[in-house]
């Protein structure tokens, strides 16, 4: 004779009750997975106020500093162009994505709502086309903004960016406004909306993890991009950060290790900074969930 279901379950988790069965079966694979995930920062963080002496001798533990300096974040903020570096990439993250999020929403509700002829095989074509790889499109790329004359530019940054941005986030949307009750818009249209309204004042506020799990991607994927801005900007002070701090900060064959190591722990503080705080909301839009 079989087992309730609940007398199962019970059974089940019951071997998670002692101390060396959970340390084996949850602690200890949580803590490799915390190793392995935190030691590239932790790499960063001790390298980046170790003095030149430590980072170019072999004595000593290389896991630890024995005498911490700042003295490359003063290299880095005062005797380099990183603070205009930074203000470059926020300027052009924030409003490609502002771009990409409202081409998005448009195109993602009007694919999925409108039900317009080919409207599945519109929605599959914009999904393939962010499957192009950008080492692709940037020397076709690069010919129009040299053309536009617009090289040189951060407006090159903030034109060329959404080409791999929107196609993305109108997948992600089209999966989310799917999940939305139709039914919904259905009463909306009954009692006399219209589809701008029942788009701002239904869909949108339904939305909102999808629009932030989006807007997360998009604004990552700015913050990081490497191959347009190396190809479209060429003087120091248009630079974003992952550009200026690899070509400013690596002489010939030299490395300024410490300089180096304290960019790129500044530049990954503001993505860390963003999902710590939206996280949850990630984590919904990218099921497409919908909370009651």
């Amino acid at each position: 004779m079989s087992k309730p279901n609940n007398q199962v379950d019970t059974v089940g988790m019951s071997f998670l009750d002692s101390v060396p069965r959970k340390a084996v079966t949850a602690y200890l694979p949580l803590l490799v997975f915390l190793i392995v995930l935190l030691f590239p920062f932790y790499w960063m963080a001790i390298t980046s106020v170790k003095p030149d002496a430590e980072l170019l001798s072999r004595d000593g533990n290389p896991f630890w500093v024995i005498k911490p300096t700042l003295g490359h974040f003063y290299k880095l903020l005062f005797e380099t162009s990183y603070p205009q570096w930074l203000w470059n990439t926020v300027l052009v993250s924030v409003v490609s994505t502002i771009v990409s999020l409202a081409a998005s929403v448009f195109a993602a509700y009007a694919i999925e709502r409108l039900r317009f002829k080919g409207s599945k095989q519109v929605g599959l074509s914009i999904f393939l086309a962010y499957m192009v790889p950008p080492s692709i499109l940037f020397i076709p790329l690069a010919n129009v903004v040299f053309n536009l004359g617009l090289f040189d530019s951060r407006w090159a940054l903030v034109l060329t960016y959404p080409t791999f941005l929107i196609p993305f986030c109108t997948w992600l949307l089209m999966g989310y406004f799917r999940s939305i009750p139709a039914e919904l818009e259905e009463c909306a249209l009954i009692d006399g909306a219209n589809r701008w309204q029942i788009l701002v004042k239904i869909v949108l506020p339904l939305a909102v993890p999808g629009l932030i799990s989006a807007g997360i991607f998009a604004f990552t994927l700015s913050w990081n991009e490497f191959i347009y801005a190396l190809t479209f900007i060429s003087s120091s002070e248009m630079k974003t950060l992952p550009v200026g701090v690899v070509t400013e900060l690596v002489q010939g064959d030299v490395y300024q290790w410490g300089p180096l190591m304290a960019g790129a722990l500044l530049g990954s503080l503001p993505v860390a900074f963003i999902y710590s705080f939206f996280v949850e909301y990630y984590v919904s839009g990218m099921t497409g969930s919908v909370k009651e």
